[in-house]
């Protein structure tokens, strides 16, 4: 992989031109593809470090190319789109999308997210071997495998990471913000309903596996992982 090629996809192309200029004088290379099919075809052929993906796109939307990805790799997938209700952006995290920025955006606030993203991916693949095993559940953030009651479970990235995060500190309570800071990064621009939106969807897949274990809501204050 090319630690700095960046994939953007975008079937509007005075939005990718933009974004080319912005990215390359950060130091990125860029690859443009503007519709989903050809979107999964480069994909394939340059494997770059991150993909900018629209969701609106002439043959395969960018639900279904994040969908298809998402089947061979966890390269990031900051989902770029007009789009800004919640039950698009649930959407996205759902199929394994590890931001979501809203057209019109700055430009200053896109850089950061890619930076941000890149940072915490690479600091992923440096890390040794990262598991943490409780009664009927194993995270294992090496290989990305969820497994619950013996059979494994998928889980986008962002999850596994929240996850793994709560259950490495057993017991210890988080703010959402302090959530957003250390599983997102310092510079995250999203708001604290992220955290909600993905501690319920890892609730829904852990929840009941065991008696020892759960993931708590703490009422005004944040979530823990609480050991029995």
């Amino acid at each position: 992989m090319e630690g700095n090629k960046i994939l953007i996809v975008d079937d509007d192309k005075n939005i990718c031109e933009l974004l080319r200029l912005y990215i390359e004088k950060e130091g990125f290379k860029t690859v443009i593809a503007n519709d989903g099919k050809t979107a999964v075809d480069l994909f394939e052929k340059e494997s770059p470090a991150l993909i900018l993906l629209d969701i609106m796109l002439p043959e395969l939307d960018g639900w279904q190319v994040c969908r298809e990805i998402r089947k061979i790799s966890k390269v990031p997938v900051i989902m770029l789109t007009a789009k800004g209700e919640t039950f698009d952006k649930v959407l996205g995290f759902e199929l394994g999308a590890d931001d979501y920025i809203t057209k019109p955006f700055d430009t200053k606030e896109l850089l950061y997210r890619i930076k941000a993203v890149l940072r915490r991916t690479s600091s992923n693949n440096n890390n040794d071997l990262k598991i943490v095993k409780y009664d009927n559940l194993s995270i294992n953030l090496s290989t990305y495998q969820l497994e619950v009651a013996g059979k494994i479970v998928e889980a986008p990235p962002k999850e596994m990471e929240l996850l793994f995060h709560l259950a490495s500190n057993p017991n210890k309570v988080y703010t959402r913000d302090q959530l957003l800071d250390e599983v997102w990064g310092f510079d995250y621009f999203g708001d604290s309903r992220t955290v909600d939106v993905h501690i319920k969807r890892v609730r829904e897949k852990i929840e009941g596996a065991s008696d020892k274990w759960s993931l708590k809501t703490v009422w005004g204050v944040g979530y823990k992982f609480e050991v029995k």
